[in-house]
């Protein structure tokens, strides 16, 4: 459970529930200091803890400039002219502090991408039936169709795939699928996106590319050969049946009957 709340701790939130983790002090604790995924985890710490304190910043702020706006709204004598003249002071600052907080935002989303880039690659000898029968294929050419996104649920942290443009009765893609094929480097996931919304964006890769034409040009050719396996075995089999030779009736039996 995150133990964050996203309202007053909105970057510590997302780094808990983006890489599931119950204390985002510690993410770099697994690492020794000097090695990149120690530098990584600590840039993510740092700046999940600046998008709070700039939140907790802009909270204030907008309450401060509520409260200059209050005795407008009591319609109390001379209260305009005071509140007006604080407001074009409180109001650039807000917006000032709106902005930190926007780039702060963009800038925990590079860095938590850049972290997970940086995390070693899950066993997947326990996920072979994500990759059973045609689902690679179906995966890859849905991917070569557009708009196919990895994406994960606010509530859950759950992975799924979405599809833009879905095809009628195609068969929805596994995650698991997919994250198979990103770790054979047949897709390429768009990691810079934020995997939340709008989602991390999937595409073949050329060893993808090259896949999906070996994958269509094997089910060719086998469509081919049954195609010619077919119509020699009927002729075969008309040739064999002239060849047997037809019973004959004696002269003598003619006459006997």
């Amino acid at each position: 459970m995150n133990p964050y709340d996203a309202n007053t701790h909105p970057g510590t939130h997302l780094v808990a529930e983006t890489l599931d983790v119950t204390q985002v002090t510690t993410l770099n604790t697994t690492s020794r200091p000097g090695e990149p995924l120690y530098r990584a985890a600590t840039q993510v710490i740092g700046a999940a803890y600046e998008l709070d304190e700039l939140h907790s910043r802009v909270t204030h702020a907008a309450k401060d400039a509520l409260q200059l706006l209050e005795p407008v709204s009591r319609a109390e004598p001379g209260s305009a002219r005071v509140s007006y003249a604080l407001l074009r002071t409180a109001v650039p600052e807000l917006g000032d502090l709106l902005a930190q907080q926007g780039r702060a935002y963009d800038h925990l989303v590079e860095s938590v991408s850049a972290y997970q880039r940086l995390l070693p690659e899950p066993d997947s000898a326990d996920d072979d039936w994500a990759v059973a029968g045609k689902r690679p294929l179906m995966a890859l050419e849905a991917v070569e169709a557009g708009g196919v996104q990895f994406r994960r649920t606010g509530i859950g942290d759950d992975p799924y795939v979405s599809q833009e443009k879905p095809q009628k009765r195609a068969p929805a893609i596994w995650p698991q699928t997919a994250q198979r094929l990103v770790a054979e480097g047949l897709l390429h996931q768009d990691t810079s996106a934020n995997v939340y919304r709008p989602g991390q964006l999937l595409s073949l890769t050329p060893q993808g590319e090259a896949a999906l034409r070996d994958a269509r040009s094997t089910s060719t050719r086998v469509s081919a050969a049954l195609g010619r396996s077919t119509t020699p075995a009927n002729s075969r089999a008309l040739a064999d049946s002239a060849d047997v030779p037809v019973a004959r009736t004696s002269p003598t039996s003619s006459r006997s009957r």
